[in-house]
């Protein structure tokens, strides 16, 4: 399936596909958290859902649930489906730097890269900060350098105060002004209102739950909600 991240995509973040009929009215996507979903690679051969997919397969050491071992494996797999429009492949997974040393083999993540697209799967480069919002330099570095590496720059972080939150959306402006492709948003209570402000201000991405109860993120929005703040400030 295509997806175009030319426009802002609204993704219902799930670890069921049978919630995908549910996400039709408000979302342009899913995302399939794999590392949180039973025999996710099954599930991807069963869907026959609208939606375009976006695969995920976090691991622990970045928030997620999955073991190291065959997870990037997993994740090619699943850019082999074709409604899978897309991969996220930690930044951390493709250059080493803040992955504990045993985690990462220096080949696997851009070899996820590699093999997503020689299968027409786009490929969003993530990282994440779950204690804090670091500098503006290197907010705006970290867009950067998953922009190398992937069409889309992913960044979330932890707000602890507005001046965080800002931050976040001063380096959104200034990467999208230089033609980044990029997802940013700031968890946490100070932050989420980012992820209804941040497309104002070039995301391309913005994410929500299916079912509000299964949240994959602090701070996040329910998908009705956040498809209803985006289409106002829009």
């Amino acid at each position: 399936m295509d997806l175009s991240f030319d426009e802002f995509v609204l993704a219902a973040a799930t670890a069921d596909l049978g919630e995908e009929p549910a996400a039709r009215e408000h979302a342009d996507a899913v995302e399939f958290r794999m590392d949180m979903a039973d025999d996710p690679l099954d599930a991807l051969g069963r869907y026959d859902g609208d939606l375009p997919l976006v695969a995920t397969n976090r691991p622990t050491w970045e928030g997620g649930e999955a073991a190291e071992e065959g997870r990037l494996a997993a994740l090619r797999a699943a850019a082999e489906y074709d409604a899978v429009a897309a991969i996220d492949v930690e930044l951390a997974a493709i250059t080493g730097e803040g992955a504990p040393a045993d985690a990462v083999d220096p080949e696997d993540g851009p070899a996820a890269v590699r093999h997503a697209h020689e299968h027409d799967a786009q490929v969003i480069v993530s990282t994440h900060d779950f204690e804090s919002t670091p500098p503006r330099e290197e907010l705006e570095r970290l867009l950067g350098d998953a922009s190398e590496h992937g069409d889309v720059a992913k960044l979330a972080v932890t707000a602890t105060g507005l001046d965080d939150a800002l931050r976040v959306l001063g380096a959104t402006r200034a990467a999208a002004s230089d033609g980044l492709t990029v997802a940013t948003m700031a968890m946490g209570a100070a932050g989420s209102h980012t992820r209804a402000v941040a497309p104002v201000y070039g995301s391309r991405i913005g994410y929500a739950p299916v079912d509000p109860a299964r949240a994959t993120a602090p701070g996040q929005y329910d998908l009705a909600t956040l498809r209803e703040l985006i289409d106002a400030l829009h």
